[in-house]
């Protein structure tokens, strides 16, 4: 049998050989991954794929259990708990997205400066980081969505803004314990500058554990915004977003429409869980000694 890698023009690309490398490796992994896509699907494609206008209310079918016309059954106002579920997803997930992606790229460079030159700029970054740290998380985003005002970009702020630190800890302590490394001063002695040796050699090296963290953060931002629409303090209704729908749906636990809450609250749970079971498999991924 001919080997395809010894045919010019067949041979499989690197990255895309370690990545599938991985997701045979490990099926906790493949099956994550394939969750993560099927919100992905929900994201993109979800608002023209629903049977139902989210928004649209009917008094009529109000409070119905799921049917093969309404799966996850209705609401307090007749909107179909189904259609709103999935449309929520790219609001959770795009919030999710962009607080997370704020948080590791400023926490990244904090950390970075802070680790590898180390001096009074470490001193100043851990100082202003215990400070954050000091406040419960969750009460220091209330207060700064109270303040600002609860827009979707200052829950993404401050979701961000709270997430920090993890990223700007955990950057600092892996370049201080690389920026001695044989690597990094062999690519000192070969001539590379300090912000390329800590850009291109130190860096990449701390990637595999941050997607760890990048992976936990996910499900943490994604919890926190629902936290903060359950309390009212998030999305505003009449928006499709999974803590408003929990909140509203709590509501009528006790009356026996248990269909209402527990519909976006599974929701929740599946996209939190996960992000979870990601982290491993990105941090494999990212990992330069695990290249194939």
């Amino acid at each position: 049998m001919t080997d395809m890698t010894q045919i010019p023009g067949c041979k499989p690309d690197g990255a895309w050989a370690h990545l599938i490398h991985v997701l045979r490796e490990n099926p906790v992994t493949l099956l994550s991954f394939g969750m993560f896509g099927f919100f992905l699907l929900q994201a993109f494609f979800g608002a023209y794929l629903v049977p139902h206008d989210p928004l649209a209310t009917d008094a009529a079918n109000a409070l119905q259990p799921p049917t093969w016309t309404h799966w996850f059954g209705t609401d307090n106002l007749g909107r179909d708990v189904f259609s709103r579920v999935v449309v929520a997803t790219r609001l959770d997930l795009t919030i999710s997205v962009l607080a997370v992606a704020i948080s590791f790229v400023i926490g990244s460079v904090l950390g970075a400066v802070a680790g590898y030159w180390g001096g009074w700029i470490d001193a100043v970054l851990n100082r202003v980081l215990d400070t954050i740290m000091a406040f419960p998380l969750f009460v220091l985003a209330m207060g700064i969505v109270a303040a600002l005002g609860n827009t979707v970009e200052n829950i993404i702020y401050a979701t961000a803004l709270i997430n920090i630190p993890f990223y700007a800890r955990l950057v600092r302590a892996e370049v201080n314990i690389r920026r001695e490394a044989g690597f990094a001063l062999a690519a000192r002695l070969s001539g590379n500058s300090h912000f390329r040796t800590l850009a291109f050699h130190i860096f990449p090296n701390a990637l595999p554990p941050m997607m760890v963290q990048v992976s936990l953060n996910m499900g943490w931002a994604i919890l926190n915004a629902a936290g903060l629409s359950f309390i009212g303090l998030g999305v505003r209704p009449p928006t499709p977003e999974w803590g408003i729908m929990v909140a509203e749906g709590a509501n009528y636990i006790i009356s026996g429409h248990w269909w209402v809450a527990l519909f976006p609250g599974l929701w929740l749970m599946l996209a939190v869980f996960t992000f979870n079971l990601m982290g491993d498999g990105l941090r494999d991924i990212v990992d330069p000694r695990r290249r194939t």
